[in-house]
C-alpha cells in the first residue's frame, strides 16, 4: 500500500507547509544579522538549487572569537546533458569571479556548481544566471535533478536524437511552482494558485532525490545504473529502437548500517517510441512519489522502494499506470565508461576536444592555466562546452576551419600537454568535494586525491601497470557522490586521514565493489595496493581487469 501521512519526517512536513516552496525566504534574505537562513528554509532552498554550507577549516577559529560560522551557499546549475554555449560559459566565468570563490566545479552529474556564495550575493547570482539563459531550479532537493546523457557525439550518429529525450524528460519533470521566479527573479506573483497545481509533485514532491540518466552503449560514461531511473538506448542498424528501462540505482550508504546500502539499477523491460518512453519515466516517478518512504529519509530513495515491493510488483504497477505492457529487455553491452580525451571527429565532420580537468576543478594554478584557457576558447565563439560525468569538459561542435584556432589556444596554455601527460589512473579517477565545505564529509576528497595518486603512480610503474585502465574513486563520506562503490578501487572516508578500501567493482559499472579493509591511513593504503598490484601481475588471467581479478581472488565470497 502507498505510504500514509502518519509519522512523516520533519522535512515532509516542511515541504507540505511551504506554499509551493516559497517558505520564508523573503524574511530569511532580509535578516542581515546572520549569514544563514531560517531553519525550515534550509530544507527548501535545495529545491531552488542551493545548499547552505560553512567553511569547516575556520570553525574553530571563529568559535574562539565567538563568531557565527562562516556560512555561504553552494549553487548548482541545471544543465541537461551538460551542454552550454560559449556565451553562457563566459557569463558563468564572470559570475563565478564576482560572486563565489571563482572556481568552477564540474560535478559528477554533468553540471557546474559554485561554492562560497555569500547570502547577499545569492539573488544577484541567480539573476545573472537567468540573464544568460541559465537556471538553478530543481538541482538539489527531493525532486528530479539534472538529467544525464552520454556526453560525446562520437558515441553514435543518433546522439542528437537521444539527447532530445533528455531535454524532454528534464522539461516534463520541472516543478510547476512559480516560487523560484517570484523570490529570486522578482517575477510577478501568481494570483490564481490553481495555475501552479502540480500533478506530478503535488504538494509533497518526491520522498528523496530522483535521478535520471540516458546512456548509449557500449560506453557507460555516465554510470547509468547508479541512477534511480536509467534509460539504456538500444540502437540497431543505425536506428534507435527504444530504451531498456531500469530502476533502483543509488550510491549512498551509512557506515556500519547494512540497511543503508549502494545499489545498481535493475532492468524492468523495454519501451519504444518517445510517447511511451516519456510516459514510463513519468509513471516511475509517480509510483515512487506514492510508495516511497516519507518517515525515514535514510530509506526513502527509490532503491529501497524497489527492494521493499519487488521488481515484479513494480513492473505490474508501472504497466497499469502506463496503460501498456513493457516488452522484454533487449540485449546490450558495455565496454568502457571513459571520456575520449584529445581530438575526436563526429559523423558530421565536427571536431571535439576533451580536456582533462582533475577532480572537475576549473581554475588557474601552478600546473596549468585552465580557467584562462577555457575563457579564451569561449571568447572565440567557435566551441560549445559539454561537461561530462567524469568531471571533464569537451570543447565541441567545432567546424573544421576553426580547429586550428582552438588548438592554438590549448597549446598556448599547455592544455594539450597537460591532458596528454596525465596518467591513465589519474584520468580515470574522481573525487567528491568533501572538506572544507561539505557538511557531511568525514575526510578529505578532491584536495587529497591528487596527492595520493602521486604516490600510487610509482607503484603502478613498479609493477608495469601504469597503462592499465583502472577506475579509482574517492569520497569523504559514504554518501557516494563520486560513485566510489561502483569503482574498481574505491576510497570512502571514515575519519580525517582514514578511508575504507573497497575492491572488486567491474570496469564498466555493472558490478559494485565490496569492503576489503576498514579505516586505513595512507601508509596502509599504499602497502595494500602494492601487494595487490603484485598479486594482480602474478595471478591474473589473460585480459583480466583489476576489478575482475580482485573480485575473483580477493573479495568474492
Amino acid at each position: 500500500m502507498a505510504e500514509n501521512n502518519e509519522n512523516l519526517s520533519s522535512t515532509e512536513r516542511i515541504k507540505m507547509a511551504s506554499d509551493s516552496l516559497r517558505g520564508t525566504f523573503v524574511e530569511s534574505l532580509a535578516n542581515e544579522i546572520t549569514g544563514s537562513i531560517n531553519e525550515d528554509d534550509i530544507a527548501l532552498v535545495r529545491f531552488h538549487g542551493m545548499y547552505i554550507q560553512d567553511d569547516r577549516d575556520r570553525r574553530d577559529e571563529r568559535a574562539e572569537k565567538k563568531l557565527e560560522r562562516l556560512y555561504s551557499f553552494m549553487i548548482r546549475l541545471r544543465l541537461t546533458g551538460g551542454v552550454i554555449s560559449p556565451e553562457q560559459y563566459i557569463a558563468l566565468h564572470n559570475i563565478a569571479g564576482e560572486n563565489s570563490t571563482g572556481v568552477l566545479k564540474i560535478t559528477t552529474r554533468q553540471t557546474i556548481q559554485l561554492h562560497g556564495v555569500l547570502k547577499s550575493k545569492v539573488k544577484p547570482t541567480l539573476k545573472a544566471f537567468n540573464q544568460a539563459g541559465l537556471t538553478t531550479i530543481a538541482t538539489c532537493g527531493d525532486i528530479n535533478r539534472n538529467v544525464l546523457c552520454s556526453s560525446h557525439p562520437k558515441q553514435s550518429p543518433l546522439h542528437a536524437e537521444i539527447f532530445a529525450y533528455a531535454k524532454d524528460i528534464a522539461t516534463m519533470m520541472l516543478p510547476k511552482t512559480n516560487a523560484y521566479y517570484e523570490i529570486w527573479l522578482d517575477g510577478e506573483k501568481i494570483a490564481d494558485k490553481e495555475l501552479e497545481a502540480d500533478p506530478l509533485y503535488q504538494n509533497r514532491y518526491m520522498p528523496r532525490k530522483f535521478k535520471v540518466g540516458i546512456v548509449i552503449p557500449p560506453n557507460n560514461d555516465i554510470d547509468v545504473l547508479a541512477n534511480d531511473l536509467a534509460l539504456i538506448a538500444i540502437v540497431d542498424n543505425g536506428e534507435l529502437k527504444g530504451f531498456n528501462i531500469a530502476i533502483g540505482g543509488g550510491m549512498s550508504a551509512t557506515h556500519g548500517n547494512p540497511d543503508h546500502y549502494p545499489r545498481l539499477a535493475s532492468v524492468l523491460g523495454f519501451v519504444e517510441g518517445k510517447e511511451k518512453t516519456l510516459k514510463a519515466v513519468y509513471e516511475v516517478a509517480t509510483i515512487q512519489r506514492d510508495y516511497g518512504n516519507r518517515s525515514d529519509r535514510k530509506v526513502a530513495r527509490l532503491k529501497y522502494t524497489v527492494d521493499r515491493l519487488g521488481l515484479e510488483w513494480w513492473k505490474q504497477e508501472l504497466e497499469r499506470r502506463c496503460g501498456f505492457e513493457l516488452q522484454e529487455a533487449q540485449p546490450f553491452h558495455f565496454e568502457s565508461r571513459r571520456d575520449y580525451y584529445g581530438w575526436e571527429q563526429n559523423h558530421e565532420g565536427l571536431w571535439y576536444y576533451t580536456v582533462f580537468v582533475e577532480n572537475g576543478r576549473i581554475l588557474d594554478d601552478e600546473n596549468v592555466a585552465l580557467k584562462t584557457a577555457l575563457l579564451q576558447v569561449a571568447q572565440t565563439g567557435k566551441a560549445n562546452f559539454i561537461f561530462t560525468c567524469n568531471q571533464n569538459v569537451i570543447l565541441g561542435d567545432i567546424q573544421p576551419e576553426d580547429k586550428a584556432a582552438i588548438e592554438d589556444i590549448l597549446n598556448k596554455y599547455r592544455i594539450i600537454e597537460h591532458t596528454n601527460n596525465a596518467s591513465v589512473i589519474r584520468k580515470n579517477a574522481m573525487a567528491c568535494v568533501a572538506l572544507n565545505t561539505c557538511p557531511l564529509a568525514l575526510a578529505e576528497g578532491q584536495r587529497y586525491m591528487p596527492t595520493l595518486l602521486s604516490k600510487i603512480e610509482p607503484l603502478l610503474i613498479k609493477h608495469d601497470l601504469i597503462m592499465e585502465e583502472i577506475v579509482m574513486r574517492m569520497t569523504g563520506c559514504p554518501n557516494g557522490c563520486a560513485r566510489p562503490f561502483a569503482a574498481e578501487i574505491g576510497f570512502v572516508g571514515t575519519a580525517l586521514g582514514k578511508y575504507n578500501l573497497q575492491l572488486g567493482g567491474d570496469r564498466v559499472g555493472q558490478r559494485l565493489n565490496k569492503l576489503y579493509k576498514e579505516s586505513l591511513e595512507e601508509e596502509a593504503i599504499l602497502t595494500e595496493l602494492d601487494n595487490l598490484f603484485e598479486r594482480f601481475v602474478a595471478e591474473r588471467i589473460d585480459g583480466e581487469t583489476f576489478g575482475d581479478f580482485t573480485f575473483r581472488k580477493v573479495v568474492a565470497p
